[in-house]
């Protein structure tokens, strides 16, 4: 049952992926990819989509996630996401297909200039956009301190430590992409301090804009359904002989929000029966 807390609106469509396939040569890597995502509003709160996406090593998530950020182009079909340059028209929002660079995209390394300080890469980041420069300013101060990353504005990426590194990846990617970002594996090889670093990260991000959208993937089940308010699941599908296919496609999708698990503050019965759920899906495929 939907409890107050947990009452939502869904509005206009933000991410719409249609008979999404990615081949190279002859071997097909994902195949019929269909997801569509609407942007999720909740009462008295700003909050943006957290969608996570698992799925067993080689299944096609990197490939997925490559297309989704416009890194790989689709062999067939598209990825839409909504034309904010363009007015609205008839009470909706034009769409267009992902570009690179439309989309945020942070890998396992957490990749930074190694010649640039936390603002000065903070500061590229906004080069494309219309700010004054004391506009970009106060915009970089805002979030450096809303992300803790004050103290170490001045310091090149050799003298940060893990934590701030990310958290600056992370940053960089949301002030040049705007409000969509992939994360490949955020959590991979990370202590209990840097998680509860990401999952902060993920907390900010989520509260500062309603259309703000963070696409992951993680082997971890439990931190995707705590974390997420939809779950794709990736995989090869089971044949009529039994035989597990080559192809991954998606081959089951959970709302947690529908369920009436998403934004929790406890991890409950529900939510592991859900874990339950999905570790099954996952074993078959």
């Amino acid at each position: 049952m939907t409890t107050a807390a947990q009452t939502y609106e869904q509005k206009g469509v933000i991410l719409h992926v249609e008979n999404l396939s990615v081949s190279y040569g002859d071997r097909t890597i994902i195949r019929d990819i269909n997801i569509t995502e609407k942007d999720t509003v909740r009462a008295s709160r700003q909050q943006g989509q957290i969608i996570a996406f698992l799925g067993r090593s080689g299944r096609g998530k990197s490939t997925l996630f490559r297309a989704l950020t416009g890194l790989e182009k689709p062999t067939t079909g598209r990825v839409l996401i909504p034309d904010l340059s363009k007015p609205v028209e008839n009470g909706q929002q034009p769409a267009k297909q992902v570009h690179e660079g439309d989309v945020g995209f942070v890998n396992q390394k957490y990749t930074l200039f190694r010649h640039k300080t936390v603002y000065e890469t903070l500061l590229f980041a906004l080069r494309k956009t219309t700010l004054s420069k004391q506009e970009k300013d106060e915009k970089i101060m805002h979030y450096l301190k809303d992300w803790g990353l004050e103290t170490c504005k001045d310091q090149y990426p050799n003298f940060l430590s893990g934590g701030q590194r990310q958290r600056t990846a992370i940053l960089e990617q949301l002030l040049s992409s705007g409000h969509y970002m992939v994360l490949d594996e955020p959590f991979s090889g990370l202590d209990i301090g840097n998680i509860v670093s990401v999952k902060k990260a993920f907390q900010l991000i989520n509260e500062s804009h309603e259309l703000n959208t963070i696409m992951f993937s993680t082997h971890d089940i439990e931190l995707a359904i705590e974390l997420a308010d939809s779950v794709y699941i990736l995989g090869y599908k089971q044949e009529e002989n039994g035989q597990l296919g080559s192809v991954a496609t998606v081959l089951k999708h959970f709302d947690l929000k529908q369920m009436g698990i998403a934004w929790q503050d406890s991890f409950t019965a529900q939510h592991l029966d859900c874990v339950k759920m999905v570790k099954d899906i996952m074993l078959k495929s």
